[in-house]
């Protein structure tokens, strides 16, 4: 068999999706145009590329909401994304989408966030000038930062779907809910929230903080007592509630949701958690936020002693050293610190 076949039969079947869902072959292409890959699509090679990052590597040892927990069960920034890519698939693949391109999209959303969870975004944000949010630091791993400086270099509708991940404003779905340009981005903008709220009780739980006792009962009665019957009481309302928009036969504007009263049930759920859970991490991560301004302070101050990929850089030194911490891990960050105060300075 010819390669370049595979990649055309692949993409032949690709024709069969929703109308609404993007077709590899329809792509707007990459910031640097290059040849097609004989055997993958477009979107099979951005998951690939995203997959083979050091970025993605070091998600592994990033906190997701407890800082250095104790156990081996705990979520970190890796297995978040993970379970994100699976109900994102699982999503797409109901609503008949491009899972190939909800899958890249899942894998690389999270590429971009500091060390010690939000707790070190949070931190650089208050001390860089232009502000730092996770989003657009994961847009620019793809686009600048991996490969020494030249980026994953990929297509248009993964790069928009990581930078428009992020919820914005008040409510579990925020606003401008709709913006991300395609639907699989919107799907993994939705499978995100499914994700955090629920393994984030499970971590609660874990922790100790709460029972599952403890949820509230307008949300539990209507999305289940467990952490499977609310995954699957989420997914399935959102295929519910989004294959009147999304269907072969539809005549509205495609859009992904949830039905009124499982996003108020999702809400309330999520109240709590900052309530119950979140407000007690944050108290429990000055540790933590003392080390980013550490970090942040120190490279400022000495860019010199940034590691070459970073130096060399044509940007600020305020830029270079946001974007040198923002990529470590939380262990890295810790090491690091400690040469600092010990004089000197260790190179990833």
């Amino acid at each position: 068999m010819v390669h370049n076949d595979i990649r055309q039969r692949i993409e032949a079947k690709e024709e069969s999706l929703s109308p609404h869902a993007v077709k590899s072959r329809l792509s707007r292409g990459r910031l640097r145009p290059e040849a097609p890959c004989p055997m993958r699509t477009a979107f099979q090679r951005d998951r690939d590329r995203i997959i083979h990052s050091k970025a993605f590597r070091r998600l592994k040892h990033k906190t997701q909401v407890f800082i250095a927990p104790l156990g081996d069960h705990y979520v970190t920034r890796l297995t978040h994304t993970l379970e994100v890519s699976q109900i994102a698939r699982s999503i797409a693949r109901a609503l008949n989408l491009n899972e190939d391109l909800v899958e890249a999209i899942s894998l690389g959303h999270d590429l971009g966030h500091t060390p010690f969870g939000h707790v070190g975004e949070e931190v650089l944000n208050s001390l860089y000038s232009e502000g730092f949010r996770h989003n657009e630091q994961s847009l620019r791993v793809v686009d600048l930062l991996e490969k020494d400086g030249q980026g994953l270099n990929l297509t248009w509708e993964v790069r928009d779907g990581i930078l428009k991940h992020a919820k914005t404003g008040v409510g579990i779905l925020g606003e401008k809910w709709g913006e991300v340009d395609t639907l699989e981005g919107q799907v993994c903008k939705v499978a995100d929230i499914i994700a955090y709220v629920n393994h984030d009780i499970g971590d609660a739980v874990r922790a100790g903080i709460i029972s599952e006792g403890d949820l509230p009962p307008q949300a539990v009665a209507v999305l289940g007592h467990s952490h499977s019957e609310r995954i699957d009481r989420l997914v399935t309302d959102v295929v519910d509630f989004s294959w009147a928009s999304t269907g072969e036969e539809s005549g509205v504007r495609p859009t992904i949701g949830m039905s009124p009263g499982v996003v108020d049930a999702a809400e309330i759920l999520r109240q709590f958690l900052f309530e119950r859970v979140y407000e007690v991490a944050s108290r429990q991560s000055e540790r933590a936020r003392e080390l980013v301004r550490v970090l942040y302070d120190h490279f400022v101050e000495h860019d010199e002693k940034l590691p070459e990929e970073y130096a060399k850089r044509e940007d600020s030194a305020q830029r270079k050293a946001v974007d040198y911490i923002a990529g470590m891990t939380d262990n890295y960050a810790e090491l690091v610190v400690g040469e600092i105060t010990q004089g000197d300075t260790v190179r990833r």
